[in-house]
């Protein structure tokens, strides 16, 4: 199951399984459930949806480009 997986969803998975051994509990459900809905979530969106979310938020950098919070650019 695991291989049919994008590398970003192989990703959020294989995290879920790490929680799920250490934090036993509910917490073995997370690599059955959050895999799903992080694909679903995925499909609806365009593609690089995720990595401008990022840019947003302030954790990712684009080069090239200014701070989100810029409201005027000038070349």
């Amino acid at each position: 199951m695991i291989l049919s997986y994008e590398p970003d969803e192989q990703c959020i998975a294989l995290l879920c399984v790490i929680l799920a051994l250490v934090m036993w509990g509910w917490a073995v459900l997370l690599p059955f459930t959050l895999p799903v809905f992080y694909s679903k979530t995925k499909k609806k969106y365009p593609r690089g949806f995720f990595k401008h979310l990022g840019y947003m938020a302030g954790v990712a950098q684009f080069r090239g480009y200014p701070a989100f919070h810029e409201k005027e650019f000038i070349e």
